[in-house]
């Protein structure tokens, strides 16, 4: 009976959350049992935690805020707040409040000291600024901001598994590509969609080739196509480098298996994919890599392997 009513209270609290406006906090709070700081403290929401408004007072609001922590179900909390730090969707400047205290916590995630769980901060507040406001000028950039971030986090993971090593990546764990897809699915021909789409080719590379030709074969068509599909993308030149390094290195692979002829095709290859770099001239440090790709290729300095002349 008593589970009963318990269960009966949070399905009338979840009713009230999804009625009562909601907020974003851009400062961390203390969530106490009553309105008043003396009493007993119940948890401290950290800044880009959504809260529902059930009710306010004079200095305070009533909120239920939903607490996520790794390997753990979501928990609602609900109880009082000091009123300040709290951005609705009405807040004028809302979008840039939120995006700038997106900024300050990646930045102290960044720096040396910085804070705590500021990562996760930022990563929560940039997608509250898509989320709250979808139509700002903001937007796709916060929303490819909160992808890069959650990558990055993702990432780290699937580096520190002995499995990351496999040759053909089918074999490894894969880095979660959802926040990726939603950046390119909701802003479709944006650069931010062709930074996502470019992120996802990390999935498809090898984490060691092995000195063998598999990898590097397969990596440059998918530099390549992306190059060609999504030329005005900021990460053209840099997909158009990795083709033209692939192909650099296979010209030694292809030598290492007595495969004089596939070695011979790969460096013209090699010097037209570094050219079309040079050409694209999106920024000065590929095209002086692809001055220096084509100065190696043109004097026979191998690119990959640890050989020394």
């Amino acid at each position: 009976m008593r589970s009963l009513k318990l269960m009966l209270v949070v399905i009338a609290l979840a009713v009230s959350a999804m009625a009562a406006d909601r907020a974003v906090l851009v400062r961390e709070a203390n969530v106490y049992i009553s309105p008043d700081p003396t009493s007993s403290k119940l948890i401290t929401a950290e800044r880009g935690r959504e809260f529902a408004l059930l009710d306010k007072t004079t200095g305070w609001l009533h909120v239920i805020v939903e607490i996520t922590q790794p390997m753990q179900e979501p928990r609602m909390i609900t109880g009082w707040i000091v009123d300040k730090g709290a951005i609705f969707k009405n807040t004028p400047n809302g979008d840039q409040i939120i995006y700038g205290e997106a900024v300050d916590s990646e930045t102290q995630a960044s720096s040396r000291g910085g804070r705590r769980g500021a990562a996760g901060d930022a990563r929560r507040l940039y997608y509250r600024v898509y989320d709250y406001f979808p139509q700002s000028p903001l937007a796709g950039e916060a929303l490819y901001r909160f992808a890069d971030i959650q990558w990055q986090l993702d990432k780290e993971d699937v580096d520190s598994r002995k499995s990351r090593r496999s040759l053909d990546p089918v074999e490894r764990p894969q880095i979660d590509e959802e926040s990726m897809k939603l950046v390119e699915k909701k802003f479709p021909h944006t650069k931010w969609a062709d930074m996502a789409a470019y992120h996802r080719l990390e999935n498809k590379l090898c984490s060691d080739w092995q000195a063998q030709v598999k990898c590097p074969e397969k990596e440059t068509e998918y530099f390549t196509k992306y190059a060609e599909e999504r030329p005005d993308s900021p990460r053209a030149a840099e997909a158009l480098y990795n083709a033209a390094y692939r192909y650099a290195a296979l010209i030694e692979l292809y030598k290492s298996e007595s495969n004089t002829k596939k070695s011979d095709e790969a460096k013209p290859k090699a010097l037209a994919m570094a050219q079309k770099v040079i050409a694209k001239n999106q920024s000065a440090d590929w095209s002086a890599r692809a001055q220096r790709l084509i100065y190696m290729v043109q004097n026979d300095v191998p690119v990959y392997g640890n050989a020394v002349e």
